[in-house]
């Protein structure tokens, strides 16, 4: 690796499945997902992140499937990342399907993270979005896949992203993804010929709560299934909750209320890995 790789139905209808128009709901404040303090382990896990790039990866596609409903990658799952790995002293790329603008949902000016990122510089970057073809995956320690529904329809069979995704992976770097965003693996396979998530444990938008926002008939398939079915071994947890798992460089979060949670898994991980990248 180069220096440079290193719950109820209303409930359900307002965070509508990664593309609601209010806020997400707060993170755990448990133990697990609990804002990490200014120690000198926090210290140093920035001062390993200087340097140091990660990729937002997103969809291009803005409609869901025969609706006609707008749609696209879903804003808190960016904006929040963002913000905890610039915190973290990352460098942050965007890159999406096409490259270019990124069709957004979930934008909403009361969520102060989100409007915050929209009224800065990261915004330009992300509508200057790389184009999944153009990766150079030697220059990333991690890639985070967001969601939004519009993952659904592109991220899984976009040749270009599976390719950058196996090779992070297999350089040693972090693989994530929230919401709908695990979409993006279920076909990546590594240099073995064996499924990414194969015998991993992952988390992704569950079965329970695309019905619940009434899109289970509306999508190409449902993430839950289709990870199963790769060989994945599922975590869920009740609708609407921050879950996170981490398995082998593999971090996922089930829906948007994980999104901060899985950005500071991504960070926690590579500061363990960093002694020996």
């Amino acid at each position: 690796m180069t220096n440079h790789l290193r719950a109820p139905l209303a409930a359900a209808i307002a965070l509508a499945g990664c593309h609601a128009s209010a806020p997400p709901p707060a993170p755990s404040t448990s133990a697990a997902t609990a804002a990490p303090s200014l120690t000198v382990a926090h210290s140093a896990e920035k001062a390993h992140a200087m340097h140091h790039r990660i990729l937002i990866a997103m969809t291009s596609h803005d409609r869901k499937g025969d609706t006609g409903a707008p749609t696209g990658a879903y804003l808190p799952e960016i904006a929040r990342p963002y913000d905890v790995l610039t915190r973290a002293g990352y460098e942050v790329e965007f890159a999406s399907v096409r490259g270019g603008r990124v069709p957004l949902d979930g934008v909403d000016p009361k969520d102060e993270i989100s409007a915050a990122f929209l009224r800065g510089p990261a915004a330009a970057r992300l509508h200057a979005s790389l184009a999944s073809s153009a990766i150079d995956p030697a220059r990333y320690d991690a890639i985070l896949f967001a969601g939004g529904h519009g993952a659904m329809w592109d991220l899984p069979g976009d040749a270009a992203f599976a390719a950058a995704t196996a090779a992070i992976y297999e350089h040693g770097g972090v693989v994530a993804a929230v919401c709908h965003g695990p979409a993006a693996l279920v076909d990546v396979r590594l240099s073995s010929g064996a499924y990414l998530v194969a015998g991993k444990e992952v988390s992704g938008f569950t079965n329970e709560e695309e019905r619940a926002v009434g899109l289970d008939h509306v999508v190409p398939f449902l993430l839950e299934d289709r990870l199963v079915a790769r060989g994945g071994r599922f975590r869920g947890a009740p609708m609407w909750q921050d879950q996170v798992v981490v398995s082998d460089r593999l971090v996922t979060g089930q829906n948007p209320a994980s999104a901060t949670s899985v950005a500071r898994r991504v960070v926690d991980e590579l500061a363990r890995l960093a002694p020996a990248r």
